[in-house]
């Protein structure tokens, strides 16, 4: 998929004159921070969208690894030692309650773009967005020894970064780690988004984030071995 269409893809499109002036493709797109943006024109709600938006693309666009060669998603599904993290909002019914819907919107895409950049940042690949709650991988597509260890760290992280997130009152989330064997992979297709994985393990850690008070990390005990 080129990067303009891309764009195109998730409502963007507006901006496409303006990432090409400035000689802006996937390769130059992950190091991109919100000032850059800001300052090719982008507004604050379309600075998280396309945060969160690059962030869920993973591997896929990921840029050069050490060796020169371009990083490729796995083309078919296997076999992985997976720490899936399940974050989830705190008191969103409130809020939708009381926001009017375009407030709520622009609040869940911050809220997003927040936890996108932290997840990235511990190289994690978020699987998919489910309402207000954060579906992520660590382990798939790229692996690491220490991935338990960057998935919490990224729990900790979040916790924090998403009371940052301009609103009425401090937003908080609870959190469910779990590790474990799944199946996992993607779609033939370059446009397709990444299979959920399969197994307990995601099921687990969404049980585990139920149990999760408002800013609090709840692990499997396979994680914390």
């Amino acid at each position: 998929m080129s990067f303009d269409n891309w764009l195109r893809e998730v409502g963007l499109e507006r901006y496409t004159a303006v990432f090409s002036e400035n000689d802006i493709d996937f390769g130059v797109a992950h190091a991109l921070t919100e000032a850059d943006l800001k300052e090719l024109g982008l507004t604050l709600g379309h600075r998280k969208l396309f945060m969160a938006a690059l962030a869920g693309l993973g591997a896929r666009t990921h840029p050069a690894s050490d060796s020169g060669q371009a990083a490729e998603a796995p083309a078919s599904a296997e076999r992985r030692q997976l720490t899936v993290l399940f974050c989830d909002l705190v008191g969103s019914t409130a809020l939708s309650e009381r926001l009017d819907p375009e407030e709520l919107r622009a609040l869940i895409q911050a809220y997003r773009g927040a936890c996108a950049q932290v997840i990235a940042r511990y190289e994690g690949h978020i699987a998919r967005y489910v309402g207000d709650g954060i579906l992520s991988y660590f382990g798939w597509p790229a692996a690491h020894e220490e991935d338990p260890e960057r998935a919490i760290r990224a729990a900790l992280e979040l916790v924090q970064s998403v009371k940052t997130v301009p609103a009425d009152e401090p937003l908080s989330v609870h959190i469910g780690i779990a590790t474990g064997a799944v199946v996992v992979g993607q779609e033939a297709s370059e446009a397709a988004e990444a299979k959920l994985a399969v197994g307990v393990t995601p099921n687990l850690a969404a049980r585990l984030q139920g149990l999760a008070a408002a800013d609090q990390v709840v692990i499997a005990a396979a994680t914390r071995k």
